[in-house]
């Protein structure tokens, strides 16, 4: 602990020493911005903020919309990158509002997997960390500016982010390491949650009810006082799930303080805590289902049972984000955070305990010039990140019930650090010219503290590359533009890749390299009058040494990770946005998927060429329509599609089916009607998902033993009830 002191404490200290000198002078020289009052200012702004919103929101066609998922504010369609907006009034459709795969529907090139019918997701970009076994590999994820990775570019999970409070959510698909490193490996999410209103105090409130036990509270308050702008929320989740042993629940509290201390100066202060429990009821194999799919389908593996499967999460952030003008065209963003993660999972080999201190520091330079028709704007900065867990295995004697003997007694020290710089040069009003460099050097040190048969396993690992990124923008008129890019990617093992040995019980898997990958995409977007936006792009991604996951006879109940070959993939995204009617609005996403192995090792001793890549169907399709029948009720229908995939990397067909699974189309609908009672705004919604109770399967995972199919939810009713929402 003393060395986490040292470096928070180093870390916290630059954080405060620059601020300090920048706002300084802010607070001694108040010049001309103390002849306003700062409340009646703030007021103004968040007015004049939420006319721009709303204006937003009636003409959705319009492109003009600013993005700052690649690190910098930068228009839309000047942006050389395949990237998706969902902004409020898609995401106030979402009828359950406890996971990511509600807001990515309309957001091409993404394959969420909700593994369990809670929180509990897996997430993929273009294929990128497909075979992940949870959480998200090589995407970079920020909340409010705060990253959710760890130092190898892993994230865990999302239970951080209460999707009732997210007001904007940005996806930027494609290798994009030149921007944040191994983390942003396959893509980038930024997700940005409400602040508080404009007025001194609002609060609003949601219950949500719904099939499968699920039942969401969920509150916030917020305001305006003086330079402080405050937000205050928290919500309680408890779900049965579809299947046995797939219960969860999970209490979330977050607070944002905005200080807008000068015009130049803003200082955000965030504090969050989570807590989830969820069960895992694992995968079947298609014989529980060949005599009454509908009723065994929703029974847990035996093993499940057996060994009282579950994974347990408590979580502590901290974070400090500030951006200060040093200059008219010079200004400087430092976000500094902490994370401290409680973790305890019980797997039927053992039960694990992991202790994370994650604490980081971004720090970036923002300059912008002009000469005649040329504008450039220039970014250059640094990302450093620190992780240390401690980590401990008993054996599960059944029932997650612990056994004495030590299977493993380790601690772990992780850093990720990276310097980069970003280009982006304006040629007139049509053209843009953009470039992105970065190095990155992640290193793993292990202490063995069990040193099993006197074999000490203590050892360190690094993992270090440069990637680039070159992108081109062509706007000859208002509402449509021509985009193009090449980037690199860098994907080194990450937490799970490496403490899941097959050499030894304990230690690093030292075998492992880093997956790289280069990609080139090239797109459109644009606006036909005031009623059609559209989006579509098309995109070629090659990868080296990708990762695949395998199982031992000598340690059957164990899943591990090896490289086992390159990939050439090739697609299309495509998004459109449709307002025929004043009152009719018809959205689409559709992606095209060609992933295929160059060659592929199996890990096992079986090499292929020119397999499909697991888990990834050919097609994916989402079409919402949502009809204003009055300025009180809303009703809304989604049709989704999603193709065949395989199972695993040999595609083979078994005589019993196992190894690929049927495509599915599932019908949605929804109804929502706002109202007032003694003048307080109520919104009541019921919302119906997979109305037909079409039987298929949410997930599969390679495994040997063909358990790898897990159900997904028949029919779902939800009935939510929203208070004070403005």
């Amino acid at each position: 602990m003393s060395k986490l002191a040292a470096r928070f404490f180093t870390i916290a200290l630059a954080f405060l020493l620059v601020t300090v000198a920048m706002i300084g002078p802010s607070f001694a020289s108040p010049g001309r911005s103390e002849d306003k009052d700062p409340a009646k200012t703030a007021a103004a702004a968040s007015a004049a903020k939420q006319a721009k919103e709303k204006a937003a929101a009636q003409t959705e066609t319009n492109v003009e919309i600013t993005v700052t998922a690649p690190r910098v504010e930068i228009p839309l369609k000047k942006n050389p990158a395949a990237t998706t907006v969902v902004e409020t009034p898609i995401l106030r459709t979402m009828p359950r509002t406890i996971a990511i795969d509600e807001v990515m529907k309309l957001v091409p090139g993404v394959k969420v997997d909700n593994q369990a019918d809670g929180e509990r997701v897996h997430l993929s970009i273009r294929g990128e960390g497909i075979l992940t076994e949870r959480g998200t590999r090589g995407i970079k994820t920020l909340v409010d500016g705060i990253p959710l990775n760890d130092p190898s570019g892993y994230v865990s999970d999302f239970y951080d982010v209460d999707w009732a409070t997210v007001r904007r959510l940005e996806v930027l698909r494609g290798p994009a390491a030149a921007f944040y490193g191994s983390g942003s490996s396959g893509g980038i999410i930024n997700i940005l949650t409400r602040d508080g209103g404009p007025d001194p105090v609002s609060a609003s409130a949601s219950l949500v009810r719904g099939a499968y036990g699920l039942k969401k509270g969920q509150a916030e308050i917020g305001g305006t006082t003086g330079i402080l702008n405050y937000s205050l929320t928290g919500s309680m989740l408890t779900g049965a799930g579809y299947r046995d042993q797939s219960a969860y629940r999970g209490d979330n509290a977050r607070g944002k303080f905005i200080f807008t201390v000068s015009p130049k100066v803003k200082i955000t202060a965030i504090a969050g805590w989570t807590d989830f429990y969820n069960e895992n009821p694992e995968g079947l194999n298609l014989a529980w289902f060949s005599a009454d799919p509908e009723t065994l389908r929703r029974l847990a593996n035996p093993d499940s049972y057996t060994f009282n499967e579950y994974q347990k999460t408590g979580r502590a952030t901290g974070a400090l984000v500030s951006s200060i003008e040093l200059a008219k065209n010079l200004d400087l963003a430092v976000t500094a955070y902490y994370r401290n993660t409680r973790y305890t999972e019980s797997v039927p080999s053992s039960v694990i305990h992991r202790d994370f201190d994650t604490p980081g520091l971004m720090a970036q330079v923002n300059n912008r010039g002009s000469w005649g028709q040329f504008t450039n704007h220039l970014t250059a900065g640094l990302d450093y990140a620190w992780q240390a867990f401690d980590e401990t295995k008993y054996p599960n004697l059944g029932g997650a019930v612990e056994g004495t003997d030590l299977l493993s007694d380790q601690t772990l020290t992780q850093t990720g650090a990276g310097v980069f710089v970003l280009d982006r040069l304006e040629i007139g009003s049509h053209w843009g010219v953009s470039a992105s460099a970065r190095y990155d050097r992640i290193t793993n040190s292990l202490d063995d503290h069990l040193q099993a048969g006197g074999t000490d396993l203590s050892g360190d690992v690094a993992y270090k590359r440069a990637t680039g990124r070159l992108g081109l923008t062509w706007n000859p008129v208002a509402d449509f533009g021509l985009y193009a890019s090449w980037g690199t990617g860098f994907l080194p093992p990450g937490t799970e890749e490496l403490v899941n040995n097959p050499y030894a019980l304990g230690g690093y898997n030292t075998q492992l390299v880093a997956a790289t990958s280069s990609g080139e995409e090239v797109g459109a977007r644009g606006a036909v009058g005031k009623s059609l936006s559209y989006d579509v792009a098309l995109f070629y991604l090659a990868t080296d040494n990708d990762f695949g996951r395998y199982r031992i006879t000598t340690r059957p109940l164990e899943t591990f990770y090896g490289n086992v070959g390159s990939t050439h993939r090739y697609g299309l995204e495509t998004s459109l946005a449709w307002y025929p009617l004043e009152a009719l609005t018809l959205r689409a996403a559709y992606t095209y998927s060609h992933f295929k192995y160059v060659s592929v090792e199996t890990l096992t001793g079986d090499t292929y060429a020119g397999t499909w890549l697991p888990n990834c169907p050919q097609h994916q399709l989402f079409t919402d329509a949502e009809y204003r029948v009055t300025s009180a009720l809303t009703a809304g229908a989604a049709l989704e599609y999603m193709g065949a995939w395989y199972i695993d990397a040999t595609n083979r067909i078994f005589p019993n089916g196992y190894g690929r699974t049927d495509p599915y189309a599932l019908v949605h609908v929804r109804l929502g009607y706002k109202f007032e009672f003694n003048g307080m705004p109520l919104e009541l919604a019921l919302a119906g998902r997979n109305i037909f109770n079409v039987l298929y399967y949410g997930f599969t995972e390679p495994d040997p033993d063909g358990n790898s199919y897990q159900p997904a939810a028949t029919a779902e009713w939800t009935l939510s009830l929203r208070i004070g929402l403005k």
